[in-house]
């Protein structure tokens, strides 16, 4: 098959994608996850509702930063093996990140005497730092740049496509698709200065993403208990995030394949690598993890090991159990061969499985530092910020498969064609 005609395919496949499980299921939980929030919210169960609120957003913010970063570290290494599949991790944030800072300024409005403790008592220093405007104002800025970025650098990478492919899309997207192409320059010098532009804001990006999400991590996570403290907490959680945001686009590449169209272009290789990067990153999060653990518990400072005693003995310890299982145990062991990379089945079911537990993972991080339950409780009041969220991400997903390109053709045929060179 010949190089032009793969391309039709892929110009033709990269804007006919519908997405409608995503938009109509999206649309169907995020209404029924609202008013359930709002319900609870505003009854005897709100403290419970506004924590699943914060787990969630916790949760579904590292996604967004995580997916923004995988483009990004795409960009700076000049990867040339996710050139098909790069478009469904950026897809997962490029509408979201409104939602996280929506849900962001909820917390630390409505939300926040529902879930941040008093924190004065903890010494001056400490009560300037944890006090309700200063940590506002530091996340504020810092999410607000980082998502400025990550929306620049995805848009930056559309607008090549767009370029390409407005002939192909429908009569209603046309309009948008000029807009945004209006000014691109088509030669070689003007692509190579284009590529130099995402050259610049991949790794800004990187950087800004490891400082912001660190001062996530301790500002929405350590404070909420604030006597306990671990230098090494935001890495872990911006690197659990960055693991989140591969097993993500594990699942979305299963599934967009054929919703898209373009089954026949993702070979056994292109799942191999992202396979091998999630069994890497698997690891990496259980370094990490173990890191904070050895040392804290072998300090045996009573302000350290309280935080990880609580979430390993008594009512929490089942849960504590099934994240080391979930994050560790089962994608390690079922990711270590080669053939279960290469084989959609079961790299769908171990990155499935550590995305889930990701998401447990949170909610262990979160829940035993706000909640007055004597252990772990999930019933409606707390299923509606999950439905909520959940709903919200499908719908957000959907809504950019139906305006953009699914599929980058010149970054396809990169991959394609390295590919074809080493058969």
């Amino acid at each position: 098959m010949g190089t032009t005609s793969v391309r039709d395919q892929l110009v033709a496949r990269s804007v006919s994608a519908r997405y409608n499980l995503f938009v109509g299921l999206g649309t169907a939980l995020a209404l029924v996850g609202a008013a359930l929030f709002v319900y609870f919210a505003r009854g005897e169960h709100a403290d419970r509702a506004w924590h699943l609120f914060h787990v969630n957003w916790v949760y579904f913010t590292g996604l967004t930063g995580g997916s923004f970063a995988f483009v990004a570290v795409q960009k700076v290494t000049k990867a040339k093996w996710s050139g098909v599949i790069i478009r469904f991790a950026e897809a997962a944030p490029f509408f979201f990140w409104p939602v996280s800072a929506v849900g962001f300024l909820l917390i630390f409005t409505v939300g926040y005497p529902h879930i941040f403790p008093d924190m004065h008592g903890l010494g001056h220093g400490k009560e300037i730092w944890l006090s309700h405007g200063f940590m506002f104002g530091r996340l504020a800025v810092g999410l607000s740049v980082l998502y400025y970025l990550g929306f620049q650098l995805v848009k930056a990478d559309l607008i090549p496509d767009m370029h390409d492919v407005k002939g192909a899309v429908p009569t209603e997207r046309r309009g948008l698709y000029e807009r945004w192409t209006q000014g691109f320059d088509a030669t070689p010098d003007g692509r190579a200065r284009h590529e130099a532009r995402i050259a610049v804001l991949a790794p800004v990006y990187i950087i800004t993403y490891a400082i912001v999400f660190t001062m996530v991590a301790f500002d929405t996570i350590m404070a909420l208990q604030p006597h306990w403290f671990s230098n090494l907490f935001g890495g872990w959680y911006f690197m659990g995030s960055f693991l989140g945001a591969h097993t993500l686009l594990a699942l979305m590449m299963l599934y967009g394949r054929n919703e898209v169209g373009i089954a026949e272009f993702i070979s056994p290789r292109q799942r191999h690598d992202l396979g091998k990067l999630c069994f890497g990153f698997t690891v990496f999060w259980t370094y990490l993890m173990w890191s904070q653990f050895l040392v804290i518990w072998y300090g045996n400072l009573p302000e350290e090991t309280g935080f990880v005693f609580a979430r390993l003995w008594g009512e929490w310890r089942p849960i504590g159990r099934l994240v080391f299982l979930g994050m560790f145990v089962v994608p390690f062991i079922g990711l270590l061969g080669v053939a279960p990379k290469k084989t959609p089945v079961t790299l769908g079911l171990f990155t499935a499985v550590s995305l889930c537990t990701l998401w447990l993972e949170r909610y262990l991080l979160v829940l035993p530092s706000v909640t007055k339950e004597a252990g772990p409780v999930f019933g409606v009041a707390e299923l509606g910020p999950t439905l909520g969220f959940l709903g919200l991400f499908l719908l957000s997903y959907g809504f950019f498969a139906r305006t953009f390109p699914m599929v980058s053709p010149r970054l396809a045929l990169i991959t394609l064609e390295k590919e074809a060179g080493h058969h």
